[in-house]
């Protein structure tokens, strides 16, 4: 069985549990302030095993599903282990909540859960391999990675610093991405003129 497979599965059954039981979320939501002031540094990572609700759940889950089998193929060839992947998928869950930890550690009332962090993180390393793969908004409309990825940061950018009170966590989404793209690019230099030599051929298909 594959490790994303795996990560579904277990993010699947404490989600699942959460929706039915609200200790659980509550022991597992990220809450900035309880860990400054209670150290349970745990939350920067268990917020990615529970969901808000079904829709929340689905929608990570098969992102994760289509991207993550090639990313974690791609980090056993480019790593040679495949403990690598999954250091840094919770190494994302964990990275891409720091500045919101920074900016509400002594915000009582701030909460969020969820893996898009770790999910834009997995996304965005593909973008690196493929810039030019087709992805599909909402599973609908087809739009080139590479376009996507612009458009993802600049939107993510811009809300997490003009709060929109959506109830989406911008802030993970944005440092999520950045982090799946400087890790690689930070361990493994040789992706950059790999990533620039597809990137000046494009395709569509």
């Amino acid at each position: 069985m594959s490790i994303t497979l795996i990560i579904i599965i277990i993010t699947a059954m404490v989600s699942i549990a959460g929706f039915q039981q609200s200790s659980i979320i509550e022991k597992g939501l990220f809450i900035p302030y309880d860990i400054q002031h209670n150290q349970s540094y745990w939350r920067f990572i268990s917020h990615g095993f529970i969901h808000a609700d079904w829709q929340h759940l689905i929608f990570n889950m098969l992102t994760l599903y289509f991207f993550g089998r090639t990313a974690e193929s791609a980090f056993l060839y480019l790593y040679g282990s495949e403990w690598v992947y999954p250091a840094f998928y919770l190494g994302a869950l964990a990275m891409s909540s720091l500045p919101s930890y920074a900016k509400h550690k002594n915000n009582r009332y701030y909460r969020a859960l969820g893996a898009s962090g770790a999910v834009a993180s997995v996304l965005f390393f593909t973008i690196l391999l493929d810039p030019w793969q087709m992805l599909m908004i909402q599973f609908i409309i087809p739009i080139p990675a590479i376009l996507f990825a612009v458009g993802y940061i600049a939107y993510s950018s811009y809300y997490s610093k003009n709060q929109s009170g959506d109830g989406i966590g911008h802030e993970a989404h944005l440092w999520g991405a950045v982090f799946g793209l400087v890790f690689p690019l930070a361990s493994k230099p040789q992706i950059f003129p790999y990533f620039i030599d597809q990137l000046l051929h494009p395709r569509f298909f």
